[in-house]
């Protein structure tokens, strides 16, 4: 049996140490919470997307724009791809999973919205998929990847690529990231 606070520790160390590289995305991350401001100010949307982990951190983050993060301010529009069951399912059951959101970002997105795909593997095909169809339609392009960045990244006009190969690590700095994205948007909504 391992010793817990050992692997505890491993898992901390390891974290911090992505963290500290966080300041490479400084920049990346500044340009990504404009484009967010500017988008949601002109009316338009937010729309998130990944696979497993990444679908739940979607959910998240659409949900801190739509409903609050850290003050009370208006709803802004902020919407995941990945909850509706029944279009899942159904696309998946007809067409396949590679273009799920693909096909919903054909059917819900508009030329000015920001569109951000999630992958820590920066590979996923359905991913990958959705963020072109964005790109085809005249959206912002963002994508949220570890160190590699890969095809998510090669698409998107924004690419934030955590400085780690651990997927775990770059979980958690998507998370963190999209936290300081939404308080620079609800900073730039205070009533």
């Amino acid at each position: 049996m391992s010793d817990f606070a050992s692997m505890f520790q491993g898992h901390l160390d390891g974290h911090l140490a992505a963290l500290k590289r966080l300041d490479e995305c400084q920049a990346i991350l500044s340009a990504i919470a404009q484009a967010w401001v500017d988008a949601l100010k002109a009316g338009k949307k937010v729309l998130f997307f990944g696979n497993g982990g990444s679908a739940a951190d979607a959910q998240h983050l659409a949900a801190e724009l739509c409903v609050r993060y850290r003050i009370n301010r208006r709803a802004l529009a902020g919407l995941a791809l990945t909850t509706d069951t029944s279009v899942l399912t159904a696309h998946s059951n007809d067409y396949g999973f590679e273009t799920v959101f693909a096909r919903q970002v054909e059917a819900l997105a508009q030329p000015g919205d920001v569109v951000v795909g999630i992958s820590t593997s920066g590979t996923s095909k359905n991913v990958v998929a959705g963020l072109q169809a964005a790109k085809e339609i005249g959206c912002v392009v963002v994508s949220f990847t570890a160190e590699k960045g890969a095809d998510c990244a090669a698409v998107a006009d924004y690419a934030y690529c955590v400085p780690t190969s651990v997927t775990a690590y770059a979980q958690e700095c998507h998370l963190l990231a999209g936290h300081v994205l939404c308080e620079y948007v609800e900073a730039a909504f205070k009533e």
